[in-house]
């Protein structure tokens, strides 16, 4: 965009320029535990074309809905017609009082969770502080065009962010920041607003290669590029069927997503522990018990994960991810028999991967 653009818009009133405004959404958005606000346009053409290869080379796996909407995620004005200016926020979602996920990996019998979803929901959250956000903004300029996203639409979210200077996506494909590291929400708000765009920030990922020599399954193929068929948070939460046989024993104790190529990334030496306390862990998802976990039945499940990410895999994928779990866990009188009470569970999903486990202590 060039540096002569007009930043006027109809629906400013006089005395208040698009400078002035985004600089007040920045402190509106402070006060709403946004971590961070930038300003992105609409133009991500230098992204579509890496979109559109890395669907042809079917990397998304069964995750159909990145392909669906024809061209809407890399053209926001198609998805929200008379977009002018994206708002994107970060949130930090490290909880302060969870146990460290480096600890879990050495508890075999203990389920480890990804960090961003021992708490509640961040759709849940982050969408009703854009809300608010955006009742702020027509508080003080009146009505104006928008639409509040965060994970829920045909979004690229991460190059919005980029371009924005929330930080640079780094060569595990997530963003990272040099004073936040990568354990942040994003979310954004699409607005009919000509607002002055931030610039984008450099990559720093220089020479290291730790995210990609620590992934347990080799998802990232090379530096930037992400085969989520081999993600163990596809395989743990999209991934609606069989997990592939030689994914299972490289899974460890993950029961939903993976945090490996965070935990040894640099940048996030520098990352802050989140000041919302939704995200703090609830207490059977946080080192959960194994065998606790998978004596859980349908009902308990909902009860436990009401509010949370997790739910949205139900109580079958539960299963048959604490399943494998229990099959790479030490043998025990415990784990055997917590096994042995599902081989007829009425789902095939289930006993398949029962008697994978089972066959592992044989």
């Amino acid at each position: 965009m060039s540096h002569d653009t007009d930043y006027r818009h109809p629906t400013l009133p006089a005395g208040i320029s698009a400078h002035e405004l985004v600089d007040q959404i920045r402190d509106w958005g402070r006060s709403l535990g946004f971590d961070q606000v930038g300003i992105a346009d609409p133009d991500l053409n230098a992204y579509e074309a890496r979109l559109e290869a890395w669907l042809a080379d079917g990397h998304h796996g069964e995750m159909d809905w990145m392909a669906a909407h024809g061209r809407k995620r890399s053209r926001p004005e198609q998805l929200h017609p008379g977009t002018r200016s994206i708002i994107t926020v970060r949130m930090d979602y490290l909880p302060v009082d969870a146990t460290p996920a480096e600890a879990l990996l050495d508890q075999p019998n203990k389920a480890l969770i990804s960090r961003y979803a021992l708490g509640r929901d961040y759709h849940k959250v982050m969408r009703g502080r854009l809300k608010k956000l955006s009742q702020k903004i027509e508080a003080a300029i009146g009505p104006f065009g928008h639409r509040v996203f965060t994970d829920s639409a045909p979004v690229l979210e991460k190059p919005l962010a980029e371009k924005s200077g929330l930080g640079w996506i780094g060569k595990h494909t997530n963003l990272l920041n040099r004073h936040a590291g990568s354990w942040f929400f994003l979310g954004e708000i699409y607005v009919d607003l000509n607002l002055p765009p931030d610039a984008p920030v450099q990559d720093h990922c220089g020479s290291c290669r730790r995210c990609i020599d620590i992934c347990p399954t080799q998802a990232i193929i090379a530096p930037y590029q992400l085969d989520a068929r081999r993600c163990i948070s596809y395989l743990t939460i999209e991934l609606k069927g069989p997990i592939p046989e030689e994914f299972r024993k490289p899974m460890g104790n993950r029961i939903y997503g993976c945090d490996d190529c965070q935990m040894v990334c640099p940048w996030n030496r520098y990352a802050q522990h989140s000041r919302v306390d939704d995200f703090r862990p609830r207490k059977d998802l946080d080192a959960g018990d194994l065998v606790a976990l998978f004596a859980w039945d349908e009902a308990t499940f909902l009860v436990r994960t009401e509010g949370t990410a997790i739910r949205r895999i139900g109580h079958e994928r539960w299963l048959r991810n604490i399943a494998v779990a229990l099959g790479n866990a030490p043998t025990s009188n415990a784990v055997i028999a917590a096994l042995q009470s599902r081989q007829s569970h009425p789902s095939a999903l289930v006993t398949e991967h029962v008697q994978w486990a089972l066959a592992q202590h044989e």
